[in-house]
């Protein structure tokens, strides 16, 4: 039982000392921290293989105890076992249908961050901030982000069977969505009142920059004076094409920069020559502006470049390096943050607007928050449309502001 012992908790050190030296390779003073840990991970875990109530399953315990040191650090980094390793190599270079929902985590489950007009998960009633529970019956409190994603994941025509936690019902709900071939909904224009342009962008995936620029041309040609970017519910995409975007208002400045604690400090400047317009502008967003959508506000707003309306943003935006590990595993690890021009992690804090105004549809679950997550009565009614007080309040400061 000794011996046992030993070998496992030596196998766990072994892991536990890939992980401190991935996380940094660093300065004498934090690995000595780090050798003190170690010793009270060996001794919990000997003390659970040799003293709790039955005998243990070791391999469990152990990949939870990974599972929860690298969830502790952010939602994107994930510690994955053989099995779940394997899964994830060959699902990556598969075409795989999908539900159109953006996925991160909160209370420690599944967290809904944006659904995608038109998508499966749209058609399907799904809401941001909804929780998923549960997926095929798997709890997500067990699972990382890439498996989460994973099997949201699957054949186009499959369904993908869900425990769905909401803010206005009682229980829990079951429901069964077809995975789908997703399509990016393309860029929206129109006039609004008084010379005001409006564009919507439900994602920055590659291309949308110059479909924004496209659209923004056309708009000051039908006159308009002032524009309107919605970014609400913008969660998808790619950061490259965030910086894009923030350039085609910028004509100087620092739009973004990526830095870690081994990853030198990468700078995003403005390229006056991609800019293509000085229309004043507001930025539209909420809970569900995420990513792409945020290094965009954020550039816009610290520049001075417009105004920035609507609700505080989601807060997303790293990078991250896949380490192998010795026993055919896998650290997805976070290297490097996005960071506004200010010098404002935007994972760690988001994008607060300098306009707050509140979301008429947004859920009662607190942000604050940190238990299992809870539901509350249905509500009496819902009405069937409501004002939209971000836009009008985003025309309002338009108009004050000169053209």
């Amino acid at each position: 039982m000794k011996i046992k012992a030993a070998v496992l908790v030596s196998s766990f050190a072994v892991l536990l000392f890939v992980v401190v030296g991935s996380l940094g390779g660093v300065h004498a003073s934090s690995n000595d921290g780090a050798y003190q840990q170690m010793q009270v991970y060996s001794e919990v875990l000997s003390r659970v293989q040799n003293e709790y109530v039955v005998d243990p399953d070791i391999p469990k315990v152990t990949n939870g105890a990974l599972h929860g040191l690298l969830e502790s650090l952010d939602p994107n980094s994930s510690y994955l076992t053989p099995e779940a390793y394997k899964v994830y190599q060959a699902h990556k270079a598969e075409g795989r249908g999908e539900i159109g929902a953006t996925i991160s985590k909160r209370f420690g489950y599944a967290d809904v961050v944006s659904v995608l007009p038109g998508s499966p998960a749209d058609k399907a009633g799904i809401e941001d901030t909804d929780i998923f529970e549960s997926i095929e019956g798997k709890s997500t409190r067990d699972m990382s982000l890439p498996e989460i994603r994973d099997m949201l994941a699957g054949p186009v025509g499959s369904t993908v069977n869900l425990s769905v936690v909401r803010a206005r019902r009682a229980e829990p709900e079951k429901m069964s969505i077809a995975r789908a071939t997703v399509t990016i909904p393309a860029v929206s224009d129109k006039m609004l009142e008084d010379g005001v342009g409006y564009i919507k962008a439900d994602a920055l995936d590659k291309g949308k920059a110059e479909e924004i620029a496209t659209k923004i041309k056309s708009l000051e040609k039908q006159g308009a004076k002032k524009l309107v970017l919605d970014l609400r519910n913008t969660s998808d995409g790619e950061e490259t094409e965030g910086i894009a975007v923030a350039n085609l208002f910028l004509n100087h400045g620092t739009i973004t920069y990526l830095q870690g604690q081994k990853y030198p400090r990468e700078a995003f400047n403005a390229d006056p020559a991609k800019a293509v317009t000085s229309l004043p502008v507001a930025v539209l967003v909420n809970k569900g502006t995420a990513g792409p959508a945020e290094i965009v506000a954020a550039a816009l707003l610290e520049n001075a470049r417009g105004d920035v309306i609507g609700d505080k943003t989601f807060g997303a935006g790293s990078v991250q390096k896949t380490i192998d590990l010795p026993d055919g595993g896998a650290l997805i690890l976070s290297v490097a943050k996005y960071y506004s021009p200010s010098g404002k992690a935007i994972q760690d804090v988001a994008v607060t607007p300098n306009v707050m105004v509140a979301d008429a549809t947004d859920s009662i679950i607190s942000d604050d928050d940190d238990e299992t997550p809870s539901a509350t009565e249905e509500p009496e009614s819902k009405p069937k449309s409501t004002p939209d007080d971000q836009l009008q309040k985003a025309i309002e400061v338009l108009k004050s502001r000169a053209s």
